[in-house]
């Protein structure tokens, strides 16, 4: 361990949280992201919950307030205080306003991971108040609502999973997971040139998507649009149609955590333990390779599962209702040399299998290690009663957190950070960890 202290790292996270605060939310930098993201903020209000309670609340209550009349909370919530064209895709891109049931606010049409509820749940359990309380009611329906989205709308296979349209919905942007079904998106690398990305220009090129990537994420989001980002419409004619494990285990845990929000709110948690446990059957069912050991997406174009091995597979860990078998192979998976997940790491746990001929430790979610999988994870090893292996990884994210600043993620071998500096999440889940030592 690097000789930081844990004070020393405390103030490291206050300071971050406290810069990248914008009056009713929290922006994930300064230089990359300067509008709301969803699933950021999601986070974001986990670590809130032990330094700034009121802004946890605020964080989500702003979010939920640009949700959509269909149930979607959109993955960016754009300020209008910004000029045009400070970044791209921007509001006049995105044109939410062509969508019934689109709120006043500009917003994208996609969604991302529905982490909400669990952290809506864990904000309450770190500050429970009389506050917190009326908080979980006022957003107690606008999370129900949100979950019907998923498992209604968001049906496209019909197996009771949620479909994804974009890979930006996933979270893990350029994931190798995505390379089979992007590289069936039409799309030419010169489409770039009428538009500025925003992200090249404060990060490394290298590190980022390529323009050909870029391309085809235009053209998708150019086909929701077109169809009014009504999800009845989109059929198999969408270019991109993927169950994803990461969006889906996320999705079961919100029913668990609605589970327990309704017990306080005086609603009945019943039926959301009853789809909490339909999802996990679903997950396992449709997402899980016998063959393999592990979860891979699943490509409705084709029916086929996608054979990348990357941290997707390892996430419905999370998942306190994955059955034993389930959980011993996503362990096996995760202790293996494609990871190296052990009680004593001696490198950052991968975003991709980094055996792989395209493990690339540079490059945005092709290899770096991000705090919120190893979040995500660390919280299920603990679930899932194994202290060993969550002690290994929780000294592991403190390390990098030492290493390299509150950096977007950081280099999968040495730990160097990467991608934007003073990021949020990273500031966040590092007190929340912190808080559990």
């Amino acid at each position: 361990m690097v000789p930081v202290g844990v004070a020393d790292l405390r103030r490291l996270a206050i300071n971050t949280l406290d810069a990248n605060w914008e009056h009713d939310h929290t922006v994930p930098s300064r230089t990359l992201y300067p509008h709301q993201w969803s699933w950021d903020s999601a986070f974001i209000a986990v670590g809130l919950a032990h330094i700034r309670p009121d802004r946890a609340w605020r964080e989500l209550h702003t979010l939920f307030a640009a949700q959509w009349a269909d149930g979607r909370v959109p993955h960016i919530v754009f300020n209008p205080g910004l000029r045009v064209g400070s970044y791209f895709p921007g509001p006049e891109f995105w044109d939410s306003a062509v969508a019934d049931g689109a709120p006043a606010a500009a917003t994208s049409g996609l969604i991302q991971p529905p982490v909400h509820a669990a952290a809506a749940w864990l904000v309450h359990r770190r500050a429970p108040s009389e506050a917190s309380v009326q908080a979980l009611r006022r957003l107690y329906p606008r999370l129900v609502a949100q979950q019907r989205y998923f498992t209604g709308r968001r049906d496209l296979g019909g197996g009771g999973l949620a479909c994804i349209v974009h890979p930006w919905e996933s979270g893990l942007d350029n994931s190798p997971a995505w390379d089979t079904p992007m590289a069936a998106v039409p799309a030419d690398a010169a489409v770039m040139r009428a538009y500025r990305r925003h992200d090249t220009a404060h990060a490394d090129a290298a590190h980022r998507p390529t323009d050909l990537d870029y391309a085809r994420y235009i053209a998708i989001v150019a086909s929701y649009r077109e169809q009014r980002y009504a999800d009845g419409r989109l059929a198999r004619r969408h270019p991109f149609l993927v169950e994803c494990p990461l969006v889906n285990a996320a999705l079961g845990v919100a029913e668990h955590a609605l589970a327990r929000i309704a017990a306080v709110v005086g609603a009945e948690p019943g039926p959301h333990r009853d789809r909490a446990a339909r999802i996990t059957a679903a997950l396992v069912d449709r997402l899980y390779d016998p063959v393999t050991g592990t979860f891979h997406p699943l490509d409705l174009r084709t029916g086929r599962l996608i054979p990348a091995r990357t941290v997707l597979g390892l996430m419905p860990l999370i998942l306190p209702d994955l059955p034993a078998r389930q959980v011993r192979a996503v362990l096996a998976e995760a202790c293996s040399p494609r990871f190296g997940l052990s009680a004593r790491m001696d490198r950052p746990l991968p975003s991709h299998d980094r055996t792989a001929p395209d493990f690339e430790p540079l490059r945005y979610w092709r290899g770096p290690s991000w705090m919120n999988t190893n979040w995500l994870l660390w919280r299920g090893l603990r679930a899932h009663h194994r202290p060993d292996l969550a002690a290994g990884l929780r000294e592991s994210m403190l390390e990098l957190v030492a290493r390299g600043g509150c950096h977007e993620y950081f280099h999968p071998d040495t730990g160097a950070g990467l991608g934007s500096p003073a990021f949020s999440w990273t500031a966040s889940l590092l007190l929340d960890v912190l808080a559990e030592g």
